[in-house]
């Protein structure tokens, strides 16, 4: 295997917040809903069956870590939790607060409305934010 390397679509549509012991979070970059993206830095990986089993325990761990932070920094009244791929490949999870007054509530939040750039200074106070509970967590 070669190293890893985040896909660039992935990189180019999210912020980076923190590394986990697999994975690296990121926000993505629509305000329309908070949403992380857990990605294992592990090259060549498509569905998490490639992960080995060790690896698929620590990946639901930290999927719990950052469903449990971005509940509590951004009060969602519900979580998506997915890992889809099929617009990139590359073994993604996608997190992702719900609000029952969000654009796209009761069905899922692709292709609903156009993704919402977020203001700068939101965007870093809510990095701030997740990068806290992360590292107090």
């Amino acid at each position: 295997m070669s190293s890893f390397a985040l896909n660039p679509r992935l990189e180019g549509d999210s912020h980076f917040v923190t590394d986990l012991p697999l994975s690296t979070v990121r926000l993505m970059k629509d305000a329309n809903y908070p949403w992380l993206l857990l990605v294992p830095r592990k090259s060549d990986l498509v569905e998490v069956i490639d992960l080995d089993e060790a690896d698929q325990q620590q990946l639901m761990r930290e999927i719990v870590q950052a469903s449990s932070i971005l509940r509590e920094v951004s009060d969602c009244e519900k979580l998506n939790v997915g890992a889809l791929g099929n617009q990139v490949s590359q073994l993604h999870v996608h997190v992702i607060g719900r609000f029952r007054d969000d654009a796209a509530w009761p069905g899922p939040v692709w292709g609903v409305v156009p993704a919402k750039a977020y203001d700068h200074e939101k965007a870093e106070h809510l990095i701030e934010q997740l990068r806290d509970a992360f590292s107090a967590d």
